[in-house]
């Protein structure tokens, strides 16, 4: 059952909104925002996705090199070493690429609806970032806001941190979870004063696309995993399934929103409910999403029917949701927190 109610004004950012960072490069996509507030305004962070303009017969792969400057490959549509059946990412002569390159930017709001872009960007650092980073969360954790995001490279998929107290130095601490993972969203407190973390490593041979949950002494070094909340067979989320941002503390759990998508590709939104002492039981979970795609925004863009969250704010019992849509725009939505916790089905 979609419960949520969208803002009217929805898309509230489209990539025409938006210059490439480069000469060469434009704007393909908007994607999958984190949300903060910083000195009380409110930010997103959205992860900005740019390609070459295309040319007739020529495909161009937008990476970065060691130096961390702009190297783009000219590849021909005609390659027989090309295989060109995605539009996200391309394989040639054995090797993975991706179609675009993302980085970070910042939006600022005084009402939560018209966003203006802030001048700070970030872009992906050395060879684990090569191809760019993507879709990242941010948790405030005592006076440091930790910003999670999934890097990628020729290496693989991987999770960066970055940490930052004034929105202006950072820290950059490299990778804390090493390929194949992502989705890694921070609890925005200690439990029994240790760090948690939720993440989704991924297994093509065994197991599944599943949330997992970390824990550290540090938020740096991460260990105890332990596999939480995994897809389910002929359901909406039977394909994969991963966190959004951090969870929610409520007085009967932590209230964790998740993306899970099918075997088509079509992304929803649900929910589930975490212990409070111990975060690895699942006390409780939707049967059904609590918000699906069914606006032309979220059916139709660069990767259709998919709608998608790592930001919101909380206001008492309203949760305020950005999300991506299908891939290419950035919208919101609004929800009760008690309506959505009426909508979990216990666990015996």
């Amino acid at each position: 059952m979609d419960i949520a109610k969208r803002f009217q004004e929805n898309p509230l950012l489209k990539p025409q909104d938006l210059a490439g960072s480069g000469a060469k490069l434009q704007v393909i996509c908007l994607l999958n925002p984190a949300v903060f507030t910083y000195q009380h305004k409110i930010y997103l962070l959205v992860r900005v996705a740019e390609s070459v303009a295309p040319q007739e017969g020529k495909l161009f792969i937008p990476m970065r090199m060691a130096n961390n400057l702009l190297e783009i490959m000219e590849l021909k549509l005609d390659d027989p070493d090309l295989i060109n059946t995605d539009a996200r990412i391309i394989n040639y002569k054995g090797l993975d690429y991706l179609t675009t390159i993302s980085y970070l930017r910042l939006f600022s709001t005084e009402n939560g609806i018209s966003f203006r872009p802030e001048p700070l960007q970030l872009h992906g650092i050395g060879a684990s970032e090569r191809y760019g980073i993507e879709d990242c969360r941010v948790s405030k954790i005592e006076d440091v806001y930790y910003l999670t995001y999934t890097a990628v490279s020729e290496n693989g998929v991987a999770v960066g941190l970055r940490t930052t107290k004034n929105w202006q130095q950072f820290d950059y601490l490299g990778l804390i979870f090493p390929p194949h993972n992502k989705d890694v969203a921070l609890f925005e407190e200690k439990i029994n004063g240790k760090f948690y973390a939720l993440h989704r490593p991924t297994s093509k041979e065994i197991g599944g696309n599943y949330i997992w949950l970390a824990q550290s002494l540090d938020g740096v070094h991460w260990g105890n995993h332990q596999c939480v909340l995994k897809s389910r067979a002929k359901h909406w989320d039977s394909a994969r399934v991963g966190a959004g941002a951090a969870p929610i503390k409520t007085a009967k759990g932590w209230l964790m929103i998740y993306h899970g998508a099918n075997y088509q590709d079509r992304y929803c939104l649900g929910a589930a409910l975490l212990d409070l002492q111990n975060p690895a039981v699942v006390l409780a979970r939707t049967e059904n999403p609590i918000m699906e795609p069914m606006e032309s925004y979220e059916l139709s863009g660069f990767f259709g029917s998919v709608v998608f969250t790592n930001g919101h704010l909380i206001n008492d019992d309203e949760l305020t949701i950005y999300y991506g849509a299908a891939d290419e725009f950035i919208c919101g939505a609004k929800f009760s927190i008690a309506e959505i916790m009426g909508e979990l089905k216990w666990i015996d």
